[in-house]
């Protein structure tokens, strides 16, 4: 069985699924590794670094297609326009895809109907259940840690004001305002990040394990009462979705919140399914210009309305961020968190043989989005309306 790790085409991405070490961990389980050249050279290692792990290194993306079983990438497929063809379609039919596909999200579904139409068996690294034996699996967790970090950084150099209070001749500036909409992974380090650069943090959760951890950590944590059976409805790192009158409170609740941030981080997520909308196109316009929001929810649709997946706008004078790869921004240690939980992840999966996944594992179960030609993950079902 041979495994392929392509080169990320996605714009500004600069990760990669294996780094040398955990290639040479795929050649002890018995598998063939091919590496399209180049491939791990923004987590500064090179062809030669892979070829001394055990790796055949091959010169194109189609090579590495054509000749795996199993391709290992980061983020999921886009079209290569060198060789004009979408990497859905690129991966040999009947094979095996393992990566973060977010298949409930819109912009997934014609991939994820693509990948079922040529019978490829699909597994997004975004459906790891949050349960103890899967923690070094959890691709999700890894890079939720460095994207909260680096949307408070996104946003701290896209603000038009000090973060901090700066003592002046002239007086002392007041703290930015940052609302953490969310307290999971992303928002705990959101929280962390912003305090660390002097910000007046702010935080909101609909479930009070949540809003206690985020106490804890510093942040000045407003509270919004959810029923206990639909706040603490989801995973350990995440709410259930709530019923259409309790996501109006919701929003109710943030309105006065929204109004006066300078900052605003959601990643409010429900497991497997689109993204909650917490913040309105009339929420946004109620801010002051200048104030900037980060919607690290967009790989799953966002929390805001107006958000545009992969791109900065401006509304009404505010900055909305809907960009989709910001662990990308950091590849080096992106990309060694990542590998080591793809890693596991395969050896747990493949833990009867290299020739076969153990179907009746529960975090393959989970993470399964595509067999046989059928859609088989809920989320992505129940987005598009088939179930």
């Amino acid at each position: 069985m041979v495994i392929g790790i392509p080169k990320e085409i996605l714009e500004r991405e600069r990760r990669v699924a294996a780094l040398p070490d955990e290639v040479a961990g795929y050649v002890e389980m018995g598998f063939e590794v091919i590496v399209q050249s180049t491939a791990g050279e923004g987590a500064r290692f090179s062809d030669a670094d892979y070829e001394a792990a055990g790796a055949r290194v091959v010169p194109g993306a189609k090579d590495v297609f054509d000749g795996a079983d199993i391709i290992l990438k980061v983020k999921q497929p886009h079209f290569n326009a060198d060789l004009g063809k979408h990497e859905a379609e690129l991966v040999r039919e009947g094979t095996t895809l393992i990566t973060f596909l977010h298949p409930a999200a819109p912009q997934s579904h014609d991939i994820v109907r693509t990948l079922r139409d040529r019978k490829i068996t699909s597994l997004t690294m975004d459906g790891i259940p949050r349960i103890p034996r899967a923690r070094n699996m959890d691709a999700l967790a890894s890079m939720s840690q460095v994207t909260g970090y680096k949307s408070v950084i996104l946003a701290a150099a896209a603000l038009r004001q000090f973060v901090s209070p700066i003592e002046t001749p002239l007086g002392t500036t007041t703290p930015a305002e940052f609302l953490i909409v969310g307290t999971g992974v992303v928002g705990m380090q959101s929280i962390l990040t912003a305090e660390a650069l002097g910000a007046d943090v702010k935080a909101v959760d609909i479930r009070k394990a949540a809003r206690d951890r985020a106490a804890a950590a510093g942040a000045n944590v407003v509270g919004i009462e959810i029923p206990e059976e639909f706040a603490e409805a989801g995973s350990c790192d995440s709410a259930g979705a709530l019923p259409a009158d309790w996501l109006e409170r919701v929003r109710e609740g943030l309105e006065p919140l929204v109004a006066s941030a300078d900052v605003i981080i959601t990643s409010a997520l429900v497991p497997g399914e689109v993204a909650p909308i917490l913040i309105t196109k009339e929420m946004v316009a109620s801010m002051k210009p200048g104030s900037v929001i980060v919607d690290v929810s967009v790989d799953q649709g966002g929390n805001c309305e107006v958000t545009v997946p992969a791109e900065a706008i401006e509304y009404n004078g505010v900055t909305v961020m809907g960009y989709i790869n910001i662990p990308g921004a950091l590849p080096v240690h992106s990309s060694w968190l990542y590998s080591k939980n793809m890693l596991e992840f395969v050896k747990n999966a493949f833990k009867n043989g290299v020739d076969e996944l153990d179907w009746s594992d529960e975090v393959v179960q989970s993470a399964l989005v595509t067999k046989d030609g059928a859609i088989v993950h809920r989320g992505t079902l129940h987005a598009l309306g088939e179930c």
